[in-house]
C-alpha cells in the first residue's frame, strides 16, 4: 500500500448496486472499507456483489497491478462508521431516506469527516440542512460501474467547505477518479441532460416510431453514444431513473423530465434493467 491509500478509512452506507460498486473501487485501490446497510441478508448480497464487480474488475486490468485489496467489513450500526476518514452515503435517492442517514451519521464522525452524498440529482443545500455540520457534506455523483468510469461528477453546496473539497478530491485520487466540480443545482449537469434524453428516448418507443434497438443503434451510430440511452437506463436501473426524473420534474417543472408511461409501467412490473434480468433488455443471469 502506499502512503497515499493507508490515509483513508472508507465508510459506505448503502450497499445497492451503486454502493456495492464504490465499495469495489475503494477497495480494490488498497484501501479499507466498511459497508452498512439495515440487516445481514443485504449485507450478504453486497458482500457477493463486491466480489463479482473485484473480480470482473482485475480480469479487466481497471485496477492497480501488484495491489492487495482493502479489507472489507460489513455492520447494521451507523455508530461504526465512527472511525472513518470519509463517508460515501449511496442509499436511495429519496430526500427523506437520505436527510435521515446523513443526519445520523454527521452526529457519530468526528467533525471535518466528509459526508459524501452520492446523488444523481438532489441539490446539497437541501441535505445540507438535516446535518450536524452543513460545511462537511458535498456531492458526488459516480457513474455505474465506478471501477470503468473515472470521472466523477462533484457538487459543492453554498456551504461547503475548502477543506471538505480537497479532502474528497484527494480521496478521489486515491482511487484514480478524475473530480470534475460543479455548483449546487437539481440535476447538477449529467442527469439534467442524460436524464430527459433518456425519457425522451422512451417515448418515442412507447409510440412506436422506433424499437428500443432501432434508437439506440440511431444514437450510437450517428451521434455516438457509447452504449445508447435505453441501455444506459438498463444500467442506471428503471427504478433510480425514474426516482430521479420525478425530483427533477417537482423541483425545475421541466415537462421533459416527467417519468413517461413505458417507464412508470416497466418499474411497477419489476422490470428494473441490469439488476433485476430485464429491462428495455432481457439480460442473462451472468449479466444481471
Amino acid at each position: 500500500m502506499t502512503q497515499e491509500t493507508t490515509a483513508h478509512r472508507v465508510a459506505v452506507v448503502g450497499g445497492g448496486v451503486m454502493g456495492s460498486g464504490i465499495a469495489a473501487l475503494v477497495l480494490g485501490h488498497g484501501i479499507p472499507v466498511v459497508v452498512v446497510d439495515v440487516d445481514q441478508e443485504m449485507l450478504d448480497d453486497a458482500r457477493a456483489r463486491i466480489t463479482h464487480q473485484l473480480r470482473h474488475a482485475q480480469l479487466m486490468g481497471v485496477l492497480p497491478v501488484g495491489r492487495a485489496p482493502g479489507e472489507l467489513g460489513t455492520t447494521v450500526s451507523l455508530a461504526d462508521t465512527a472511525e472513518a476518514t470519509a463517508v460515501i452515503e449511496a442509499v436511495t435517492e429519496s430526500p427523506a431516506v437520505k436527510a435521515k442517514v446523513l443526519a445520523e451519521v454527521s452526529a457519530v464522525v468526528r467533525p471535518g469527516t466528509p459526508l459524501i452524498t452520492n446523488t444523481s440529482g438532489i441539490p446539497v443545500s437541501e441535505l445540507a440542512a438535516s446535518t450536524a455540520r452543513p460545511e462537511d457534506l458535498i456531492g458526488t455523483h459516480f457513474m455505474n460501474p465506478p471501477y470503468l468510469i473515472r470521472m466523477v461528477e462533484v457538487s459543492r453546496g453554498p456551504r461547503t467547505a475548502d477543506t471538505t473539497v480537497a479532502s474528497v478530491v484527494a480521496l478521489l485520487t486515491a482511487v484514480t477518479r478524475r473530480a470534475v466540480l460543479v455548483q449546487d443545482a437539481p440535476g447538477f449537469v449529467t442527469s439534467r441532460l442524460l436524464h430527459p434524453m433518456i425519457n425522451a428516448a422512451a417515448r418515442i418507443v412507447a409510440e412506436g416510431t422506433a424499437t428500443v434497438e432501432a434508437v439506440d443503434e440511431l444514437m450510437e451510430g450517428c451521434l455516438g453514444h457509447p452504449t445508447g440511452p435505453l441501455r444506459t437506463a438498463d444500467l442506471i436501473g428503471l427504478d433510480n431513473l425514474a426516482d430521479s426524473l420525478a425530483e427533477l420534474h417537482e423541483r425545475t417543472g421541466d415537462e421533459a423530465c416527467k417519468p413517461c408511461d413505458l417507464l412508470l409501467a416497466k418499474v411497477r412490473g419489476g422490470e428494473l434493467g441490469r439488476k433485476s434480468g430485464r429491462g428495455f433488455y432481457v439480460y442473462g443471469k451472468d449479466m444481471a
